[in-house]
């Protein structure tokens, strides 16, 4: 998720810590003790280390679950001076990916808008401030976000799937299915397309047909899809 900007962030690292402390050993400290990686880097920034410093801080508060506060850390980095131009897109990108992480929308479309003012188009953040935007119900600000990366990319099946939930919400039923139509051509038994094509089905009065694509979603399903293909088949068994 961050290894994108690390190169950029190298050339502006500041002196570390210690003689034998590098950015790319921060880096690699995070994957091995985030807890030490979070303190050296602390310790690194009030020595000067920098943006690249505040870079290996995020990354290792992000290891230790603390979205919130690697978000705030990202955002900010994205706003430094220190950051060349080209790498503060990436930067606000990582910061509304942790954003959503920390259940934080409408702190994730703020970062994520500043990502696409300075790269406009970018596939991944288009995507996760759509998911932001469904988050938060602005159905429109969704469906045109997965508009813009489906024209780059029309064979998204996550994304087709996704838009067809934002339509859905918008009352537009016939275009919501032809996105999980298209999404199962891309993708056969794709079982987020099949979560979603159940609920379609269940909410037209097809029980049985839903209950089919629960059962096969809930197969070969993993995570969240497939435990929440489960709980629709309990729900539907009741509702018989």
């Amino acid at each position: 998720m961050f290894k994108r900007a690390l190169l950029v962030l190298a050339v502006t690292a500041g002196p570390a810590v210690g003689e034998d402390m590098t950015y790319s050993d921060c880096v690699a400290m995070v994957d091995r003790s985030p807890q030490t990686a979070e303190r050296k880097s602390a310790a690194w920034q009030t020595h000067g280390g920098g943006a690249a410093a505040m870079h290996c801080h995020a990354l290792a508060l992000f290891g230790l679950k603390r979205y919130d506060e690697a978000a705030r850390v990202l955002d900010a980095l994205g706003r430094n001076r220190d950051v060349p131009p080209g790498g503060r897109a990436s930067l606000f990108e990582q910061a509304g990916s942790a954003w959503l992480l920390a259940s934080r929308p409408r702190d994730a479309v703020q970062s994520l808008s500043a990502a696409l003012a300075d790269s406009p188009g970018d596939q991944s953040a288009l995507s996760d401030r759509a998911r932001a935007r469904g988050l938060l119900k602005d159905w429109k600000g969704a469906e045109a976000d997965l508009n813009a990366v489906l024209l780059q990319d029309q064979n998204r099946a996550d994304l087709l799937v996704l838009r067809a939930s934002t339509r859905w919400a918008q009352n537009k039923k016939a275009d919501a299915a032809s996105d999980i139509v298209r999404a199962l051509e891309v993708y056969p038994d794709y079982p987020p397309a099949l979560l979603e094509r159940g609920k379609m089905k269940y909410s037209a009065g097809d029980v049985g047909g839903a209950s089919k694509d629960w059962q096969r979603a809930a197969t070969s399903g993993q995570g969240e899809t497939a435990a929440e293909a489960k709980r629709f088949l309990a729900e539907a068994k009741v509702a018989r």
